[in-house]
């Protein structure tokens, strides 16, 4: 496999968004940085310095309501989130990192990038931050990549249904989003017949599935369905929400993957399209975290890794194969 010119977005102000009791705290950025830069490729990378998202992009995606609470609140927004003093300006920076990433692939300085971001987008809605989320970095990184253009296929393999990144495109048939998520788990989105509406119909594909699924569950669900899917929709570029969360020892996991697994998901992406940027959602387990973006930065690079890393053995995913090609019928072929 050839190497590619593979980048990293990060920036030292990322850590001024924390508290160390959460666990979405500064040390699990510093734990992979520390782990990647031991990468035998690591010298290789390029890095991205991240320039702050301006506002009008922000109101483009979100109310204004939603920016100005974020702007000048410290302290909790509700009680999963918080504030520190320095949180919109680094939140600013979060999203600017990824639509700088997005750009230097689309200009060519570079093959692919992952963004090492914090903190994490894909359940700020709209009009509301929450679950960890202040604005949705993917969710603007799209949309900046959709007006110039092109078609975005956004890929979710967070635990969690990525309900900001759904909410915002579900209007929209320039922007597909697809999510593997354990379900019922917060936030309680991505049914199955949660599809889009007007426009947007058929452009929301969500595979809500059981505790302990693993790996070989999620395969069946990206062959007969994520997969075929994205193929039709022929995306000019897409965007990985890395979420860490799905691995069977995270805490506020229970998809139960493997870590080799978030680099065959990746793997398939490319194959679909090599205009791709990852950015960092979930993912609590400090040593399962360093270890995900490895593998995936292996992946975007040309340089696989390969982890020692065994789950038990993964359920069936039941109906959802069923329930998705009957309800995306009317889009999207799926005959078998």
């Amino acid at each position: 496999m050839a190497n590619r010119m593979t980048a990293i977005v990060h920036d030292e102000r990322f850590s001024l968004h924390d508290n160390p009791a959460h666990p979405e705290r500064a040390e699990r950025l510093l734990s992979v940085l520390e782990y990647i830069e031991e990468l035998p490729f690591y010298g290789e990378l390029d890095h991205i310095t991240p320039e702050p998202v301006g506002e009008e992009a922000l109101l483009r995606v979100h109310s204004e309501a939603m920016v100005s609470r974020i702007k000048t609140t410290v302290g909790w927004l509700d009680p999963d989130t918080y504030l520190s003093e320095d949180s919109y300006e680094v939140a600013r920076l979060a999203a600017g990192g990824l639509v700088t990433a997005c750009d230097a692939v689309v200009d060519g300085e570079v093959d692919n990038a992952f963004a090492l971001v914090r903190p994490p987008g894909h359940h700020a809605t709209s009009s509301r931050s929450m679950g960890f989320c202040l604005f949705n970095n993917a969710a603007l990184a799209a949309d900046h990549l959709a007006r110039m253009g092109k078609r975005v296929l956004v890929f979710d393999h967070d635990v969690h249904h990525g309900n900001g990144v759904a909410d915002i495109f579900y209007d929209r048939s320039d922007v597909l989003y697809q999510s593997i998520h354990l379900f019922p788990h917060f936030p309680g989105t991505g049914a199955v017949d949660e599809i889009g509406v007007g426009a947007g119909k058929g452009y929301t594909v969500n595979a809500p599935l059981p505790h302990r699924v693993g790996d070989e569950g999620v395969r069946e669900i990206m062959h007969e369905v994520m997969l075929p899917v994205a193929r039709q929709f022929d995306p000019d570029f897409v965007i990985v929400c890395a979420g860490f969360d799905s691995h069977h020892t995270d805490a506020l996991g229970g998809l139960f993957l493997t870590i080799d697994f978030y680099g065959e998901l990746l793997g398939q992406l490319l194959d679909l399209q090599s205009n791709i940027v990852c950015t960092l959602e979930g993912g609590y387990k400090l040593d399962v975290l360093k270890k995900g973006v490895a593998i995936e930065l292996g992946m975007l690079h040309g340089t696989p890794l390969h982890c020692e890393d065994e789950a038990e053995d993964g359920r069936d995913p039941g109906n959802v194969v069923d329930d998705l090609r009957r309800v995306l019928e009317p889009y999207w072929d799926l005959s078998s």
